[in-house]
């Protein structure tokens, strides 16, 4: 509906005129000689109404209390109001502006001023709600994007997955156990260490790219992959460079600025990096690892060794956590080591159940 209302609202009927005058080839008008039938015509043409002309002293209700429930009930989001009046003490004008009142302006006033204030003020209202609605229809658009995106993600993830697993590279169990872990381990680095600034959204992402972390021994031979003797280190060079492999084919996914393809390169391609610099394949050291990387590398490991255990009981967590926390101390930072040993009541929970308390939800 079209804006095209001017509302003026004064107890003295010559005040109503003036306006009017000025006004009245440009806007159809609406009066209102006191506080209550100002507000009846708010309630009633708030859709119509482009300005309001507010006188501050009028019986019964008085402008500031119009002022106090326009600003209640959102008006001033839409409407703005010039306050018009004879007198006012700073006290009145610090409420008026305080409540939302645009302008204050005095009478007796010039009409060209007050024209041209007017249509300054209703321009810059216009303008600016015309911003917050395209504003809001890109917030939407956005909103719809990123759905899509995640839903393409997930269709990307679950169909690679399964593939993984149909070839025998991975089991359901394995994948679905390094998304529990990688999970928990972010949630004790979101809590314990906010400078890695990673967000709810961010740790959905990587739970879902950890899915992905071995996706490059497709391209190992079967020879190898299914070798139940030990390689050569010929054999174990060429295994290692799986890294290497599912960074490559990762490219044929990828889109612009897309975050989720980020996290799912990085995991590929640096999982077996350690933090000492002695992993493959590019010998990185410390930070320079992606702390999403390091995570999904410490979850790999505790699964992997987890899972050479017949006895799966609170002992065997503790003496794998041992393992990790002496042997391979140097593979990770301290402080992903320190939310290892927070998740201790976690990961040992996981392994007992069997994970049958785990849900696609958790994932």
């Amino acid at each position: 509906m079209e804006k095209d209302t001017l509302l003026i609202v004064d107890d003295i009927v010559i005040n109503r005129e003036m306006l009017k005058f000025i006004f009245a080839e440009q806007f159809r008008i609406l009066e209102a000689e006191d506080g209550n039938q100002a507000v009846a015509m708010l309630e009633r043409c708030q859709e119509r109404i482009v300005m309001m002309f507010l006188d501050l002293v009028m019986p019964e209700k008085s402008g500031l209390d119009v002022l106090e429930y326009m600003r209640e009930n959102g008006y001033m989001e839409t409407i703005p109001v010039i306050v018009i009046t004879g007198e006012a003490t700073a006290d009145a004008e610090e409420r008026a502006y305080e409540y939302g009142a645009s302008d204050i302006i005095y009478k007796p006033f010039e009409p060209k001023v007050v024209m041209r204030r007017t249509m300054n003020l209703i321009e810059l209202f216009q303008n600016r709600i015309y911003l917050e609605e395209k504003l809001k229809e890109r917030t939407k658009e956005l909103a719809q994007s990123k759905a899509r995106l995640a839903r393409s993600n997930d269709f990307l993830v679950n169909t690679l997955s399964s593939v993984v697993e149909f070839k025998g590279l991975e089991s359901a169990e394995h994948i679905l156990r390094i998304k529990y872990f990688t999970r928990v381990l972010l949630g004790y680095i979101m809590d314990q260490y906010p400078e890695y600034h990673l967000t709810k959204e961010d740790a959905d992402m990587i739970v879902s790219a950890s899915a992905l972390h071995d996706i490059g021994k497709f391209a190992v031979p079967d020879a190898i992959l299914m070798k139940t003797t030990m390689l050569t280190p010929k054999e174990q060079e060429q295994l290692k460079r799986h890294t290497i492999y599912g960074g490559e084919m990762l490219k044929h996914f990828r889109q612009e600025d897309n975050e989720f393809y980020r996290y799912c390169s990085d995991i590929c391609k640096y999982h077996h990096e350690r933090y000492d610099g002695t992993g493959y394949p590019y010998r990185l050291k410390g930070d320079d690892i992606p702390i999403w990387a390091q995570v999904v590398a410490l979850a790999d490991c505790y699964d992997t060794l987890i899972s050479k255990r017949i006895d799966q009981d609170v002992a065997a967590v503790q003496k794998v956590m041992n393992q990790i926390l002496e042997e391979e101390m140097d593979a990770y930072s301290e402080k992903l080591l320190a939310c290892f040993q927070m998740a201790k009541a976690e990961f040992f929970h996981a392994t007992e159940m069997e994970f049958s308390f785990v849900d696609d939800k958790m994932m």
